[in-house]
């Protein structure tokens, strides 16, 4: 049952997501980012939501999973005219000056359900994509610490299907902490492809099954987005440019 708060919140013109590349000589560096950047962030004008992520490989989750040369953050705005200064702020400016490479995707709300951090970050967009332009899938959850363990071990087997699954552009890890706090985002070519994994594919299924009788999760959001453009190096998402050319109609670099 959807929650009456959930209807009152915007749904939000556009949401980015920016990723970062960084060499592990500058970790430390990147640690001091995380440690004071999240306030400011959400703090700069025209932010309505934001997480900065750690991210990781993908091909599992759990701490072994964790990629530190590779750091995203997450933003909401009240306008999309907000967005246009990023680059220029001195959040944006700060993981400018030690990436060596970052990529950008604008994205609109097409679903939204569950709550990230007690809020409804997207509110409950009702939305289809364009036929041209692909999709991006976020998953996020807070996991019960008792139910940890049990999580990875079942989750295995759905991370290497996903790795193969038909209409994948990327996927990765996200995660707030190393432990307990985590996601993901893939992109896929069409809205029929995420479709197709997600609800026939025989070992998502049987996570999906497990979900309710499991408890996993403490708190949990999954929203799909029309991916709108990509501005930067595509690689930085493990995007290898195979199904076509690896532009998808959308914002070139």
């Amino acid at each position: 049952m959807t929650d009456p708060t959930d209807e009152a919140t915007p749904v939000p013109e556009l949401v980015t997501l920016h990723v970062w590349r960084v060499p592990r000589r500058r970790l430390p560096r990147v640690l001091g980012r995380m440690a004071f950047d999240a306030r400011r962030l959400r703090r700069t004008p025209g932010v309505r939501f934001a997480k900065l992520l750690g991210t990781g490989t993908g091909t599992g989750f759990g701490p072994t999973d964790s990629d530190p040369t590779r750091w995203a953050a997450l933003v909401v705005w009240d306008e999309p005219s907000a967005a246009t200064g990023f680059d220029a702020d001195p959040v944006g400016q700060g993981w400018q000056r030690i990436a060596d490479s970052q990529v950008r995707l604008d994205l609109r709300p097409l679903l939204s359900r569950g709550r990230w951090s007690g809020a409804a970050p997207f509110g409950t967009p009702t939305g289809q994509p364009a036929a041209d332009r692909p999709v991006l899938a976020l998953t996020r959850a807070r996991l019960r610490p008792t139910k940890a363990l049990t999580f990875w071990r079942s989750i295995g087997p759905v991370a290497a299907a996903l790795a193969q699954a038909d209409g994948l552009h990327c996927r990765f890890g996200i995660g707030e902490a190393p432990i307990g706090w985590q996601g993901t985002v893939s992109v896929w070519r069409s809205t029929a492809d995420l479709t197709r994994f997600a609800y026939r594919h025989p070992q998502h299924r049987a996570a999906i099954a497990q979900t309710p009788v499991q408890k996993w999760y403490a708190e949990e959001l999954f929203a799909r987005f029309e991916v709108l453009a990509i501005d930067g190096d595509r690689a930085v998402l493990g995007w290898d440019g195979e199904d076509g050319d690896g532009t998808c109609g959308v914002g070139g670099e």
